[in-house]
C-alpha cells in the first residue's frame, strides 16, 4: 500500500481536496484536505504526456471511487501537472503490443472510466492548458464544464490513427458542439484551439495563457469557488442535468419534478426562503 501510494502520489496521479472540514491528509486514501471543499485529481505522467494507459486508468477509477461518496467534496476539478499536456490520449505505444481481445476490453474499461466520471454526483471541471487529444478529449467532455486556454488544442484525432472515438466521444462531442460540428471534426481529426472551442460551445471559457502555464486552472479554480456556495443537495440534482438530444423534453420535465420533490422538504429550502425574507446569505447545512 505504501509502495502504492508512493507512486501514485510522485508519478501518475495525484488527489487533493481542498476542503475546509479537514485540517490533515490521509495517506491511504491519497487524498489531502485543507479547505473549501474543491477537490482536485492532478494528472502527473510526464513521459508519456498524460496518456491513458492501464496503470493510470486504473489510478483513476480508484481515485473516483475516493471522491463519489466524500459528502465533503462539491466539486472535483481535473487538471495535470505536466506543462503544455492535458491529456494526450491513449497510450498507443502500450495499445500497440495488446492483442484485439485485450484492445476491446481496455476500450471498454476507458468507456466506463467516462461514464464514471459523468456519473460523479458533484459538478466537473477540466482545465484544459495544453493538448487534449482522443482520449484526452473524451475525458474533458465526460466533465460537466470545461475551461481551456485559449493556445490549448483539441481534438478527436483517432480518424488520423486509423481508429474511431472509442470512449464516448461520437456520443459527448455532438451534445456539445451539434451533430454537423461534431460530424466535422471526428471525420477529419481537426484539431481547434481554445478560442475556437469556445466559440462553438466545446468549452465554457477560454483565457488568454499565462507565463506559469495554468491559465485554464486558475479560471476553472475561481469557477469551482463559484459553484461552491450553492448546496451539495442542489449540485447533485442539477449535475445530471440532460440535453436536449439525450432526453425528450416530457422526460425532461419528469425528472426535473422528481428532482425538485426531493428538494421540497429539506431544511436548506427553508433556510433560502428565510434568508432572501430576512435579506441576509443563507447558511446552509446540505440538510
Amino acid at each position: 500500500m505504501e509502495f502504492s501510494f508512493k507512486m501514485v502520489l510522485e508519478h501518475e496521479l495525484r488527489v487533493t481536496c481542498l476542503c475546509c472540514a479537514h485540517a490533515n491528509s490521509n495517506p491511504k486514501r491519497m487524498v489531502s484536505f485543507i479547505r473549501e471543499c474543491i477537490a482536485e485529481i492532478l494528472m502527473n505522467r510526464p513521459h508519456a504526456r498524460n496518456s491513458l494507459g492501464r496503470v493510470f486508468v486504473n489510478e483513476l477509477f480508484s481515485a473516483l471511487d475516493q471522491l463519489r461518496f466524500d459528502e465533503q467534496v462539491r466539486v472535483v476539478l481535473f487538471k495535470s501537472q505536466v506543462k503544455g499536456v492535458f491529456c494526450a490520449g491513449a497510450d498507443l505505444k502500450e495499445r500497440a503490443k495488446m492483442d484485439d481481445a485485450e484492445v476491446g476490453e481496455f476500450v471498454r474499461k476507458l468507456r466506463n472510466l467516462m461514464d464514471e466520471i459523468a456519473a460523479l454526483p458533484v459538478p466537473t471541471i477540466a482545465a484544459i492548458d495544453g493538448y487534449a487529444l482522443g482520449g484526452g478529449l473524451e475525458l474533458a467532455l465526460a466533465c460537466d464544464l470545461r475551461v481551456a486556454a485559449s493556445s490549448a488544442k483539441m481534438g478527436l484525432i483517432e480518424t488520423t490513427r486509423g481508429l474511431l472515438p472509442g470512449a464516448g466521444g461520437t456520443q459527448r462531442l455532438p451534445r456539445c458542439v451539434g451533430i454537423g460540428l461534431a460530424k466535422e471534426l471526428i471525420f477529419t481529426g481537426r484539431q481547434i484551439d481554445g478560442e475556437q472551442a469556445a466559440s462553438m460551445g466545446l468549452v465554457n471559457h477560454s483565457v488568454p495563457q499565462n507565463n506559469e502555464g495554468d491559465a485554464a486552472y486558475q479560471r476553472a479554480l475561481t469557477l469551482a469557488k463559484e459553484i461552491l456556495p450553492q448546496v451539495r443537495l442542489y449540485l447533485t440534482q442539477t449535475s445530471h442535468l440532460s440535453s436536449p438530444s439525450q432526453v425528450d423534453i416530457a422526460s425532461g420535465m419528469a425528472i426535473e419534478g422528481m428532482c425538485y420533490a426531493q428538494n421540497i422538504p429539506t431544511r436548506d429550502r427553508q433556510e433560502g426562503m428565510a434568508a432572501f425574507r430576512e435579506k441576509r446569505p443563507p447558511r446552509f447545512t446540505g440538510k
